[in-house]
């Protein structure tokens, strides 16, 4: 029988050749030191620099990364095949620069948290943004608010890299997911809420990384888009939750 894996750490990796050897390192010092079965899956979405190579080194001196190599499919697409390829009973998604410090996940797993979906927040009481610039914050505030008037209430940060799903909930949430770009999170929480899923913002520490991904003006564009998306394919039923919530029905 397999060894039961209490915590996946599931990182999406585009073109990462030169911040993910870091990351792993990072990863090996500290996940071994906490006491319960772990693995890390880096999912390599479409690379076109050395970040397979990345991985495929440092396996044989890290048992527990796996590596999934799929074709371009945005963020979100690579997010979902991790968290579905998962086993472990509680499935972290982790930006690859570790803009939150790893040490940091525990606020995310019991006892600290026993709600089934715990999201990180730069905005939550008690977070602590460093080095951001104004612009950035900015429009992630503008975005916030559209997220409310259009797909999701109650949250004030949808869009911060780590969130925490326990296995029942990313297997019945990240199943549904449609999007494939940066707007999944949205989509996600979307999903979790009308699933029945308890879902708790986890103030957290934050350090930009001027390396960021995201292009201003155009991504910003497409996640608006996607926004109506998400809605438009609420009301259509292109999302399948007519069998009984998990949060409702007997294990």
């Amino acid at each position: 029988m397999a060894e039961e894996i209490f915590l996946s750490v599931v990182i999406p990796a585009h073109n990462e050749e030169h911040r993910l050897p870091s990351t792993l390192r990072r990863l090996q010092e500290f996940l071994p030191t906490q006491g319960y079965t772990f693995e890390v899956i880096i999912v390599e979405n479409g690379s076109r620099d050395g970040t397979r190579g990345v991985v495929e080194r440092a396996r044989p001196g890290f048992a527990q990364l796996r590596l999934i190599s799929m074709p371009q499919a945005g963020k979100g697409g690579a997010v979902r095949a991790g968290m579905l390829a998962a086993r472990g009973a509680f499935r972290f998604m982790c930006d690859a620069d570790l803009s939150m410090p790893i040490e940091e996940v525990g606020r995310f797993l019991p006892p600290r948290v026993e709600a089934e979906v715990a999201i990180a927040s730069r905005e939550a009481q008690g977070a602590r943004r460093f080095g951001e610039p104004a612009y950035r914050h900015l429009m992630g505030r503008v975005f916030a608010q559209a997220v409310k008037l259009i797909v999701l209430r109650g949250f004030e940060d949808t869009q911060c890299g780590f969130k925490c799903y326990r296995a029942r909930a990313a297997q019945d949430v990240f199943s549904r997911q449609v999007l494939q770009g940066w707007t999944f999170d949205v989509e996600d929480l979307f999903l979790a809420r009308r699933l029945g899923y308890s879902i708790v913002d986890v103030p957290i520490p934050w350090y930009y990384q001027a390396e960021s991904r995201v292009q201003v003006a155009a991504d910003s564009l497409r996640m608006l888009a996607d926004l109506v998306r998400i809605r438009v394919n609420w009301m259509r039923g292109v999302y399948d939750i007519s069998r009984p919530s998990p949060s409702q029905s007997a294990l």
